[in-house]
């Protein structure tokens, strides 16, 4: 409710002040206001507003200011989802994948166009639901220096950037060190379960967090060379080195068992080191060829330890080492009457997790994948079409357990133009999801005294099917859709509670029969004051089905999404609230709670000042719940974030550049790591 009182008041209040100014922009012979899209086969080309580019401050302002349907933008800790938890965002700039240091150095005033892919190609990578490519022209000789500073006024958090370049010639020369801390006491979980036991006797477990405390430090530095010849040849070298650090962590519960009750406290703390070497070229070599490669190398070092008491004390220590390898070729030719790519590429990753005390196992973990695809692009008259096949490769082999998994995957989209304004689309894709790599370890972590987490290295990739239907309209002023999407899931991995002699229950996943979800969904994006005023709504029902060896669940939610935007001269007003995701995945039902903010900008030469309210007039956040419903084990969970309601933040940005503009190649692919394979308590 108070969301909606919230969005009212804004909505009224900056209709009332709002000036009905007309400025015209000329675009491919056609007069407009506003944002302008144009609909292409596999994506949404966006040219956002002067006014928009004029009033961000960096990459994940510009973003949100777009009111990209299902994506949420959190400028505040610098993060990018989506609201429905279908998958990651991959967000990348002239072709390369960018990470925060990217969006945030990125200058909005250098963006040409937005390219905003909702139904993205397998070359993406595994669990990519969207793609958002920002195309921008660069400095030929010149240079940028700036920072960008966002404490947190109401709790001891913060982060910032600090970066340089410089442009000689073809030459660009990259520097950035990027920070981030907290200390925060806000968060508290809540729990309580009910476990059937063997004789049907009900044991009611209660665990409360009294007392936490959460530090995080983390440091980053990137060093990168570019050379560009024109747009006919690119190379780009970088060299990341990565630190971060939870020391000392701890939280204190209380705990009743069955009307016992006692006092317990958890420890843990954690280091990661990760140096990431990434090699880019690209080569036009005739206006219809081109040839693109990519290799990036990863190395992981992990030290963590955790210490846990109920009843009795336990404790484990992980010394982890993680080394990948990922190379990948792709080849173009615009030939008439179609486009057609193809490519190869190639993943190698070993994972050596040595767990000690009370869990004492190695985990030594060898995955090889290869995958080869083609694909061709093409109209006719009114029709667009995309036709893409490939061959997935996993090959995997854990100590005694190894598998030898292929995956046909076409993927076939069409799209037909009705009116200048009215397009109708469909898609349809197979792929391979694979486990998570911690998920198929042999180790087993004790949870709590009743409950054990068991990887199970028997676990095989799953296939999944998906099919998508859209029709959009959109005018200079304008832009909507609907949607119905429908994915089956085939012998996913699924959860799996089971009761030991002994009374202790089992938490694993294993290869059981299907889930699907059936998804519809609406948006639209209007400016109801050209240059002025926007509003965007975004909302719909999914409806999921989960049928396991022994169980079935199904559960239907809602959702939505609203944003107002105002833009006053120098200043800029935005509010923005959804209610979150609701999902039912295995046996759990789960919320990821609904999230709020107002903020308010001001730019003044080459500064730009931002205020941010999140979540207002909610003390006590509750920021995540979920429920088990397994027959043996029901258990409700509840996570409150203080820290997170009512919360205040502060951004400031300088950016200093001088130099003159050159459009760059695009840089088509990039590959990253990030899995350690280590199993979390």
């Amino acid at each position: 409710m108070k969301s909606y009182i919230l969005l009212s008041f804004c909505f009224f209040s900056l209709t009332i002040y709002a000036q009905n100014e007309k400025k015209e922009v000329s675009l491919e012979e056609i007069t407009i206001r506003g944002k302008k899209v144009i609909n292409k086969l596999d994506m949404q080309t966006i040219f956002p507003t002067e006014k928009q580019k004029m009033a961000s401050a960096n990459g994940y302002s510009i973003l949100q200011k777009l009111s990209l349907p299902n994506i949420r933008i959190n400028e505040i800790s610098s993060t990018i989802s989506t609201i429905d938890n279908s998958g990651e965002v991959q967000v990348r700039i002239d072709g390369i994948i960018a990470d925060k240091k990217d969006l945030i150095s990125l200058n909005p005033q250098n963006i040409r166009k937005i390219n905003f892919i909702d139904n993205p190609g397998v070359r993406y990578g595994e669990n990519i639901a969207y793609v958002i490519n920002i195309i921008t022209n660069k400095n030929k000789n010149g240079y940028v220096f700036g920072f960008d500073l966002t404490p947190t006024l109401t709790s001891l958090q913060g982060q910032g950037l600090t970066y340089a370049k410089w442009n000689t010639g073809k030459n660009q020369l990259s520097f950035s060190y990027d920070y981030s801390g907290n200390k925060l006491k806000g968060l508290k979980k809540y729990e309580k379960t009910e476990y059937v036991l063997n004789n049907g006797e009900i044991y009611e477990f209660e665990r409360n967090d009294s007392k936490n405390l959460n530090k995080t430090q983390a440091h980053g530095i990137n060093l990168e060379y570019n050379w560009a010849d024109s747009t006919a040849t690119v190379f780009q070298a970088s060299l990341y080195g990565g630190i971060s650090k939870t020391p000392n962590n701890f939280c204190i519960k209380e705990i009743n068992a069955n009307n016992i009750k006692y006092v317990t406290k958890n420890t843990e703390s954690n280091k990661v080191k990760s140096p990431i070497l990434d090699l880019y070229f690209f080569h036009q070599i005739t206006p219809q060829k081109s040839i693109t490669a990519n290799t990036v190398s990863t190395y992981i070092e992990t030290n963590a330890s955790n210490f846990y008491e109920e009843i009795t004390p336990y404790q484990y220590d992980v010394n982890g080492k993680t080394f990948s390898s990922q190379s990948e070729i792709i080849y173009e030719n615009k030939i008439k009457p179609f486009n057609f790519y193809a490519g190869i590429n190639y993943k190698y990753k070993y994972t050596n997790n040595e767990y000690k005390k009370d869990v004492s196992t190695i985990s030594k973990m060898t995955q090889n994948n290869v995958y080869t695809f083609s694909e061709i692009k093409g109209s006719l008259n009114d029709f667009r079409y995309s036709i893409g096949v490939g061959l997935n490769y996993i090959g995997y082999k854990q100590n005694n357990h190894n598998y030898d998994f292929w995956t046909f995957r076409p993927k076939v989209s069409l799209d037909y133009r009705i009116t200048n304004n009215l397009y109708a689309k469909y898609s349809y894709q197979m792929s391979g999801k694979v486990s998570r790599i911690a998920m198929i370890s042999d180790a087993t972590i004790q949870t709590n005294s009743m409950e054990l987490t068991v990887g199970n290295p028997d676990l095989k990739p799953s296939r999944d099917t998906e099919h998508e239907i859209k029709i959009s309209y959109n005018t200079p002023r304008f832009e909507s859709f609907i949607s119905g999407y429908f994915k089956n899931c085939h012998k996913p991995n699924m959860a799996l509670y089971y009761r030991t002699e002994d009374n202790h229950f089992i938490y694993t996943q294993i290869n059981q029969k299907e889930i699907d979800v059936l998804h519809t969904m609406a948006y639209i994006n209007y400016w109801i004051y050209p240059e002025k005023l926007s509003l965007a709504l975004y909302g719909g029902l999914m409806r999921c089905f989960n049928f396991g060896n022994d169980y079935t669940h199904c559960y239907t939610s809602g959702f939505y999404t609203s944003m107002i935007t105002a833009y006053f001269g120098n200043w800029t007003l935005q509010a923005y609230t959804d209610n979150g995701n609701r999902f039912l995945e295995g046996e759990t039902k789960g919320n990821n709670c609904g999230y709020t903010t107002i903020q308010a900008s001001y730019r003044h030469k080459d500064w730009t000042f931002s205020l941010y309210w999140k979540n207002p007039f909610t003390n006590k956040y509750k920021e995540y719940e979920s429920e088990i419903v397994n027959t043996n084990l029901h258990k409700t969970i509840s996570v409150y974030n203080q820290d997170f309601g009512n919360s205040i933040s502060l951004n400031i940005t300088w950016r200093l550049s001088r130099g003159k503009k050159y459009v760059s190649a695009d840089k088509t692919i990039n590959l990253q790591d990030k899995e350690t394979g280590i199993i979390r308590r």
